[in-house]
């Protein structure tokens, strides 16, 4: 079954969810993108699996094709790998007319977006999500990054794609550690909106029930925050649930621990904190959100606390991109299907990391 969700951002656009789209990219893009010189950004994982598959429905559907590939991993999300697609856009002669299609995990979503939004001051591009974390949550909405020494995802910018295509199949590929990465941002996203779908994923149905059906809930959702706050003005920031410490956690490993990892322990960090602080309601079966929550993390097989102290954390985080002056926003679940930004002074943060991370 396949499944639309249109965006209604600036430009609008759909997310196109189902099994065996990659062999079917090159026809259904040509709606959104006309026939042109189309550049396609890859890592070394993917590039083995579906570059030739994408590349031959692109040639098919009458595209002309260039391919970049680029090594795997966070570590490599940096402005070298950005400068090395910038100049094979150039090289290739890509003009204002053309694409860049993203074809991978977030890693390669965010910097194929980028280098679209920088070349020639912006050309279009689509996503290719071809991990659950990316189908879940990072190829929609339109944020593009890449990594500075100082902390995650601190030089961007924002380009809504012309299309998402998300291939179904692609998630039998992955390794558990992977999938997992993604379940971490599906349970944030159940976190924040829909008791329903947190209920399936703390019965163990994450991966045995429809995960198309998972993706395009999640997608849902989140479409509907970003048509409503595109530049993460006010609501969107919501979606930033277990990142402040998941960052934090991300640059003290120097990368080494994966988003979707980092997250999870995050998430799991502010549950614990919000019920010990008094800012979780605790009446019937919310007395238990924080202990749900970190009961569904494991349940999939993600961390729920980290090795770093707190004085650690906090000071990794004083460089997020969420700090506005002394400042910083972090994001509080309530209870589940509810959550609500806190705007504390950063000199507070050590101390509710510090609750949180008491197990």
């Amino acid at each position: 079954m396949i499944q639309t969700i249109h965006v209604r951002t600036n430009p609008e656009y759909d997310v196109t969810i189902g099994p065996g789209l990659l062999r079917e990219c090159g026809t259904r893009l040509r709606g959104a993108v006309p026939l042109c010189h189309m550049a396609v950004v890859t890592d070394s994982n993917v590039a083995p699996l579906y570059l030739k598959t994408v590349k031959d429905s692109l040639l098919e559907a009458g595209y002309q094709v260039s391919t970049y590939m680029f090594p795997a991993g966070e570590e490599h999300k940096n402005f070298d790998t950005l400068s090395g697609i910038l100049e094979f856009l150039a090289e290739e002669h890509l003009t204002r007319t053309d694409c860049v299609a993203a074809l991978g995990g977030g890693v390669t979503g965010d910097m194929a977006g980028l280098a679209a939004a920088l070349y020639l001051r912006g050309v279009k591009y689509v996503q290719l999500p071809t991990t659950l974390l990316s189908a879940v949550d990072s190829s929609v909405g339109g944020k593009t990054a890449i990594d500075l020494k100082a902390g995650k995802n601190l030089a961007g910018a924002f380009l809504q794609p012309s299309a998402v295509i998300c291939d179904t199949n692609c998630l039998e590929t992955l390794p558990p550690e992977v999938s997992a990465d993604g379940a971490a941002e599906a349970i944030k996203t159940a976190v924040l909106s829909d008791a329903g779908l947190f209920n399936a994923i703390e019965d163990g149905m994450f991966m045995m029930t429809d995960t198309a059906a998972i993706i395009a809930h999640c997608v849902q959702y989140k479409a509907g925050v970003v048509e409503r706050d595109e530049k993460e003005q006010g609501e969107r920031k919501l979606l930033n649930l277990g990142h402040t410490v998941g960052h934090a956690i991300e640059k003290c490993s120097d990368f080494t621990i994966p988003h979707g990892h980092a997250v999870a322990a995050g998430l799991a960090v502010m549950a614990r904190a919000s019920k010990r602080l008094g800012w979780m309601l605790e009446e019937g079966i919310n007395a238990w959100t924080a202990d749900r929550i970190c009961s569904a993390l494991r349940l999939t097989g993600l961390p729920i606390s980290t090795e770093y102290s707190p004085e650690v954390l906090a000071q990794a985080a004083l460089s997020d991109k969420k700090r506005a002056g002394d400042s910083i926003t972090i994001v509080v679940p309530r209870e589940i299907g509810n959550c609500e930004l806190k705007k504390i002074h950063v000199s507070e943060l050590e101390a509710i990391i510090r609750a949180g991370l008491e197990v």
